[in-house]
């Protein structure tokens, strides 16, 4: 049976890309965008050498920031692999690195009180068996060289089923696997899909998995019907996207998502890409997932060297800070029952602790439409433990009974600038659920 409870109650993670395209630094897609034929872009094999790795100082960020899980990138579509495979030399250990590179991660971020999850790609733009020329995405689409090409799909399919199984026999407890992605031909029972997971579920007791073995950042797959499939997974994963709702089934049961995130506009690391959102444009993200029961994967691209970017770095310890003062209106926080509303403010909730978060600045007190003034028992700004008045008097109260008005001014006219002009977290204990 999976776990799915510490991944709803930890709902914020680090999603890590990192390979072989950290060398031409042009992103993730590079291959696939450049047309980049195989044997030039194997050369980044001889010259990837991450000299700077260092997964414990990845790991103690991630945690700093307020992070409870990572996934990093065990291959990706290139077909290049972080870890020791029997079956490929296109690895790691074939690098000046010389070494397993996803044993580092895994020790690390354990070792940090981290939740540990691998990415790996179903796509393989290296492996001879994958087919080319028709295929929408692969480097090598439409050239002549792949015009008469005799792949046998099911001999690569034996790869990629023997490379998930030693990535779930070698490292130990793995938390989540993150597959990714399915398209037109290559989707469900394309991958063998039914086969795959219950191996991965048989060695892997408890594991997550998402629901990219049918689905892809632009779909979100059967999870969300009235039937799933036995490959659907347990969490869907918009990519770039915030839903604009939480997201159910048709009979109203809610499902587990994750929305992956770029801190730019790049997975992978770009060295053009200097497009970086703020701080505070992430940590509102991070509310708006919760605040519609999902999860918040962001992304850290480090360079060929092993180093994350220092604006990423930055974001993180900003996002930090915020954290170390509201986490208790992330942590185990989803969609509020309670239907409130107010201006510039999304609401989490856990029981009867329900979190306001003021991101606009009011005019006057703060209506909170959906809660009446009798359901609040406490008021108080999360980050200073400081009272917020709940008003019994005034023009507000007098014209609108049936609505709450909180003020955190001296006098209930004032207005006054937000004390966290970023977000505001007011902790309500309510007697309503």
């Amino acid at each position: 049976m999976a776990d799915i409870q510490w991944f709803c109650d930890a709902r914020f993670g680090m999603f890590i890309h990192w390979g072989l395209y950290a060398v031409p630094a042009k992103g993730e897609w590079y291959a696939s965008i450049g047309r980049v034929p195989p044997e030039r872009y194997e050369e980044y094999l001889r010259t990837f050498d991450p000299v700077d790795y260092d997964p414990r100082a990845w790991a103690r960020l991630a945690r700093q920031a307020g992070m409870k899980y990572a996934v990093l990138t065990a291959k990706h579509h290139e077909g290049f692999c972080l870890f020791d495979s029997a079956y490929t030399d296109y690895k790691a250990t074939n690098t000046p690195a010389g070494r397993d590179l996803v044993r580092e991660y895994v020790d690390a971020f354990r070792a940090e009180g981290l939740r540990v999850g691998l990415y790996y790609s179903l796509v393989d733009w290296h492996h001879p068996d994958y087919p080319a020329y028709n295929d929408p995405f692969h480097p090598m689409r439409g050239t002549d060289v792949r015009r008469e090409e005799r792949c046998d799909f099911s001999r690569y399919l034996d790869y990629m089923h023997a490379q998930v199984r030693e990535l779930c026999t070698n490292y130990g407890k793995l938390d989540l696997l993150w597959f990714d992605f399915s398209y037109d031909g290559h989707c469900g029972e394309d991958w063998r899909a039914g086969e795959l997971v219950e191996m991965v579920r048989t060695l892997q007791p408890g594991i997550l998995l998402n629901s990219r073995l049918e689905a892809s950042g632009g779909s979100l797959g059967s999870l969300l019907s009235g039937a799933p499939t036995p490959w659907a997974g347990d969490f869907a994963t918009p990519e770039q996207i915030l839903p604009p709702a939480p997201l159910c089934r048709p009979d109203g049961t809610p499902v587990c998502w994750e929305a992956c995130q770029t801190m730019n506009n790049s997975f992978g690391y770009t060295a053009a890409d200097r497009c970086f959102k703020t701080a505070r444009t992430c940590i509102r993200q991070l509310v708006e997932c919760v605040s519609k029961g999902g999860n918040y994967l962001l992304n850290v691209g480090p360079d060929a060297r092993g180093n994350i970017p220092p604006q990423s770095r930055r974001i993180l310890c900003e996002i930090g800070e915020w954290m170390r003062l509201n986490a208790d209106s992330i942590y185990g926080c989803g969609a509020s029952a309670i239907p409130v509303a107010a201006f510039g403010c999304r609401a989490t909730a856990r029981g009867k602790n329900l979190y306001l978060h003021v991101m606009e600045q009011p005019v006057g007190p703060l209506a909170l439409t959906g809660l009446s003034p009798a359901a609040i028992c406490s008021a108080r700004v999360l980050a200073t433990g400081a009272e917020a008045d709940i008003l019994t008097s005034g023009w507000a109260v007098q014209n609108y009974p049936q609505t709450a008005f909180l003020s955190l001014a001296a006098q209930a006219n004032e207005t006054l600038p937000l004390p966290d002009e970023t977000d505001t977290v007011l902790h309500l204990t309510v007697s309503e659920t």
